[in-house]
């Protein structure tokens, strides 16, 4: 059994309580590491305190050589680090090693970033109290930040933390999700091979009741959470004074309408609805299609829906597999039982085996249907006619969510409505929501969050500007 040691400032080392983790394909074991006890993170705690100075005048260059040097070692470890994803998270090896490719370039981003860390000159004088008078504003490190990241993304989700908080200069403690926490503790080998200041980083795999101290310590300044709606408000609530980011998923739309490349449209959609069992927070979960090409997009949409291909996630033609666990695979089952019941029509799929549930498209659907308004996380998506395309707008906009949402269309005006009036973090045009790059600003309004990340606009979120005015 492989063991992986938790990563305490710059130490790696164990605790009294032994963290197994299993393969949820098959239920193997993958290997072993330990959660962190409120003496540990209390330790790191101290420990990053104690570099915090070092780190904030911690020269660019040398910003830029630690993160290079993480690249390098990720680089020439891909195969392996998939290999990690793969059998802790079910992913199929084609999307770790594509998820993998990210982080490279998600540290390859923080590390230009680090060389245009924002700063701007300004004139004081539009008033006469300011003639003779400049400005000089400089963003600072906001200080110690907490990073929880979520099973679903173990690798590249960790880093969209990591690697700004290293880029601004700050330390950073990250509690990875327990289901998948040995794919960032091997990267804690790579970052604890550069120069990066000892106690700068922890990783530290922990319950709720020790993580909860991420949570609540005042001597941690800012809190960066990625995962569910229900559980990042209550962190909200409970974080006191510190700055908050909150990542939170949503229920993303989609509409296609009758000018666009439906076979284009068809393809990205399957990716977005199905890919990594729908457990994306960005997953492409409700479709609304102009009528005159509802049965031509639906048809080919469901035909390719049932030529994905079910099997072990470490196999390169595996398209999709297990949920993270058989309680959720449950929930998405009792979600698409409730919509049977209430009226609902399945197209394809909608079966359960264990933690398998078979990709799944779903007609004659009411809003308030859990499939429909709330985050299914799972591999469903819901298809509905619309006539008019302002009405399809407000179809998207009604949910209590807005991270991102997919256009397809070949007419200016309508990429034009949907950017001015679709309630959400962003708008895609010819993609589904379930598109990022690492670099683009990315996060939502209503319950989808609070904050941004990609990776400059999450450094501005971890510094603070301070004026000097002469």
């Amino acid at each position: 059994m492989n063991e992986y040691k938790i990563y305490c400032g710059g130490k790696f080392t164990t605790s009294e309580k032994i963290l197994i983790v299993k393969n949820p394909y098959d239920n193997s074991i993958v290997g072993k590491t330990y959660l962190a006890n409120e003496t540990i993170i209390n330790e790191a705690i101290i420990k990053a305190l104690k570099v915090q100075n070092e780190l904030k005048h911690l020269p660019s260059y040398l910003r830029y050589s630690i993160l290079m040097s993480i690249v390098e070692q990720l680089s020439q470890n891909r195969r392996l680090m998939a290999e990690i994803i793969s059998n802790e998270a079910a992913k199929p090896i084609k999307y770790s090693l594509s998820e993998v490719e990210r982080a490279i370039q998600t540290f390859i981003i923080a590390a230009e970033e680090t060389k245009r860390l924002p700063k701007e000159y300004m004139s004081l004088d539009w008033t006469p109290a300011g003639a003779k008078k400049e400005g000089f504003v400089k963003y600072f490190p906001i200080g110690l930040i907490a990073g929880i990241a979520p099973f679903n993304f173990p690798l590249n989700l960790a880093v969209h933390k990591l690697a700004p908080a290293i880029a601004s200069g700050n330390p950073i403690i990250l509690k990875p999700a327990s289901s998948t926490p040995l794919t960032v503790l091997e990267l804690a080998k790579y970052i604890d091979y550069t120069d990066l200041p000892k106690g700068a980083i922890s990783i530290l795999p922990a319950d709720r009741i020790s993580g909860n101290l991420l949570v609540t310590d005042e001597r941690i300044k800012m809190l960066s959470f990625t995962g569910s709606p229900e559980v990042g408000w209550k962190m909200k609530e409970n974080a006191g004074k510190k700055k908050i980011c909150l990542e939170l998923g949503g229920n993303a739309g989609v509409i296609i309408t009758q000018t666009c490349d439906i076979e284009n449209a068809v393809n990205k959609c399957i990716t977005g609805a199905f890919s990594y069992s729908g457990q994306v927070c960005i997953h492409t979960q409700r479709i609304y299609i102009h009528e005159s090409v509802f049965d031509k997009f639906s048809n080919k949409f469901i035909e390719k829906a049932k030529e994905l291909k079910f099997g072990n996630p470490l196999d390169n033609e595996t398209d999709v597999t297990s949920m993270i666990d058989e309680p959720n695979a449950i929930r998405v089952e009792n979600w698409v039982n409730e919509a049977l019941n209430d009226g609902a029509k399945v197209l394809s799929g909608g079966k359960r085996n264990e933690t398998f549930f078979e990709p799944t498209i779903i007609t004659n659907t009411k809003n308030d249907m859990k499939v429909c308004c709330n985050e299914v996380f799972g591999p469903v998506v819901i298809i509905e006619k619309y006539t008019d395309f302002a009405k399809a707008v407000e179809l998207i906009n009604n949910t209590e969510f807005g991270l991102q949402a997919g256009i397809f269309t070949n007419t200016i005006s309508e990429m034009d409505y949907a950017f001015e009036n679709i309630e959400c973090g962003g708008v895609l045009i010819n993609e589904t929501p379930t598109f990022r790059v690492d670099h683009m600003p990315y996060g939502g309004i209503k319950d989808s969050g609070f904050g941004r990340e990609g990776v400059k606009y999450a450094i501005l979120e971890m510094m603070e500007p301070k004026i000097l005015v002469k």
